[in-house]
């Protein structure tokens, strides 16, 4: 019973996001009419025709796999930062009032301008993991904060009084009850991520990446391909959202 019911809630889901799409291609397909202008608000027939043309050339899934690298790179050196800074705060009131300014700055700072920063300090091709990460890490901190911060003191002080904090404790104890707030952080850095990655690949011009893609259908007025790229770019949000959800069933099989 309880499978049938979330299957039913799965197809519902599926459902919903396909009529969303829908929904974004009416607006566009709405804007165009009402703006009176067809190139840069094509019709969805048109966009789509674009978007698979697109998936059938090579380049395209090459563009792809180089943002998927940037945000890779971008979430592993976040994750790992970010969660160490995380427990910090977590673990110490003190820490957590020194981190905040540094934490304030990194969330609320504009992406062009830390983008610029970073272009002047280092290679281009640096720049779409460093912004992106430095950007990510406040995301994941928080969460690794509020995760360590909601688990019972009571069961803090019983593994405290066994075995400390060590690294054992931290992968088997800590992590596994802060998993709520570790996944829904893990979500949004995926999505924030991919617009970050795409934004500063758009401005160093990154070879073979979605930004540079994008940038180069701005400037022919390819405007069909830049919906396209779009959609691509949320299927892809999408798709790395639920790798954790995947692995966790593939586990549970095996």
């Amino acid at each position: 019973m309880t499978s049938i019911m979330e299957r039913n809630k799965k197809g519902l889901n599926t459902l919903a996001f396909g009529l969303g799409i829908l929904l974004v291609g009416g607006m566009i397909q709405a804007a165009g009419w009402l703006k009176g202008d067809k190139l840069v608000f094509p019709g969805v027939g048109e966009i789509l025709q674009a978007f698979v043309r697109m998936l059938g050339e090579e380049r395209t899934w090459k563009q792809i796999g180089t943002t998927l690298i940037h945000l890779a790179e971008a979430l592993a050196a976040a994750a790992v930062i970010g969660t160490a800074l995380g427990l910090a705060q977590g673990k110490s009131s003190f820490v957590r009032a020194l981190l905040k300014p540094l934490m304030t700055l990194l969330r609320s700072i504009p992406m062009i301008v830390m983008t610029v920063i970073i272009m002047v300090l280092t290679k281009y091709d640096r720049v779409p993991l460093i912004a992106s990460a430095l950007m990510l890490i406040p995301l994941i901190s928080e969460a690794t904060a509020e995760g360590l911060r909601r688990i019972e003191p009571e069961l803090m002080d019983v593994y405290r009084m066994n075995s400390g904090f060590t690294l054992r404790v931290l992968f088997s104890v800590y992590l596994p009850l802060m998993a709520g707030y570790l996944k829904q952080a893990y979500i949004n850095a995926v999505g924030m991520g991919i617009k970050l990655a795409v934004t500063t690949e758009y401005l160093v011009q990154a070879r073979d990446s979605l930004g540079k893609a994008v940038y180069s259908s701005a400037y022919f007025n390819e405007y069909a391909e830049i919906y396209a790229y779009a959609l691509i770019m949320i299927l892809l949000a999408v798709l790395v959202s639920a790798v954790p959800e995947a692995i966790k069933r593939i586990i549970r099989k095996g």
